[in-house]
């Protein structure tokens, strides 16, 4: 394919530089403090997410369709976080700011590939509350493990699919002046704007994928919301009201966290200062892995009784073995 193997182009020069210069935080001294506190986020993230991982694998209860959605949220959370903190650590924490050009185009598409999926999951999420609240007697048959994988499985597709197009235009751009990218990692946006050739295709995936990726996930949320909150309308018994919400507070609450900061910064756009957006964007990565795990252990009460019953198997085996 000529469009993504350069190689292919008869008659075109591509020039790659060795390296790109990830900038960061511009003019604001001692901020090794804040990638200090990225690194305990990471730690926390990387605990909390492996947690809900095996208490989902151990306990044969929440081997539910539900459940499948919830590992594989936790997952995506647990790559992305150490697909992103460890170099940003690496970058700006050991002063090791140059990227090789390869190795920048790889941590770009493994944190892409990552964000892409946390917003993907939120709606596989959505669909397990909508239907369950919407047509809960059709539950057992609309959300079933095949439905379930099946939903996980294009949505993985379609994000690798996505980033790897947004990666192989890349890859046909010439950058023959500044090799600064101004971010915290290598990003999309900064890098196709440093390219001195035709750089179309690049900015129109570059507004194509948030739309597909960020923008239609949100719209499905919300509009699946106003039909839940239409549908609780109608149910007579305010008890039974409270308990059907209550069963979507996890997931209004994770929705919430990876959102709103996003809106924040695509909203402001250019007026918004890059110390500022990178601060957004950075706390947009890392905090959403590291309270989607707190949050489920808090508000999921099969979550809660599963820990339970596990502590009591693990003292149990050690009165045994004593």
């Amino acid at each position: 394919m000529d469009l993504f193997n350069p190689a292919l182009v008869k008659n075109v020069t591509f020039i790659r530089p060795a390296y790109f210069i990830i900038s960061g935080f511009i003019g604001l001294p001692e901020m090794k403090y804040y990638y200090v506190f990225l690194f305990f986020v990471y730690i926390v993230s990387v605990l909390g997410n492996i947690a809900v991982m095996a208490v989902i694998y151990l306990d044969h209860n929440l081997r539910t369709p539900k459940y499948v959605a919830v590992f594989n949220l936790a997952f995506v959370d647990l790559l992305g976080s150490c697909a992103l903190v460890p170099k940003v650590l690496d970058i700006f924490l050991f002063n090791h700011y140059y990227v090789a050009y390869n190795d920048c185009l790889t941590f770009l598409f493994f944190c892409y590939t990552c964000l892409s999926m946390q917003s993907l999951n939120l709606v596989a999420l959505c669909y397990d509350r909508l239907i369950a609240i919407m047509f809960p007697l059709h539950y057992q048959v609309k959300v079933t493990h095949k439905i379930m994988f099946s939903l996980i499985a294009s949505f993985w597709l379609f994000a690798l699919l996505a980033i790897l197009i947004a990666v192989g235009l890349l890859t046909r751009l010439s950058f023959c002046k500044s090799v600064v990218i101004n971010s915290y990692f290598c990003d999309h946006g900064q890098m196709y704007e440093l390219a001195c050739n035709d750089n179309f295709p690049n900015i129109v995936i570059g507004f194509l994928s948030p739309f597909l990726i960020l923008w239609l996930p949100m719209a499905f949320i919300l509009s699946s919301y106003i039909c839940i909150g239409y549908a609780l309308v109608k149910v007579a018994v305010a008890k039974e009201r409270v308990k059907a919400l209550k069963t979507c507070t996890a997931h209004l609450s994770l929705v919430g966290i990876y959102f709103i900061p996003i809106l924040i910064t695509f909203t402001l756009g250019p007026e918004i200062h890059p110390n500022a957006r990178i601060i957004n964007l950075s706390l947009t990565s890392v905090f959403p892995p590291m309270l989607n795990p707190i949050i489920y252990v808090l508000y999921t009460q099969e979550i809660r009784l599963s820990i339970k019953r596990l502590l009591k198997f693990t003292r149990r085996a050690k009165v045994m073995t004593m």
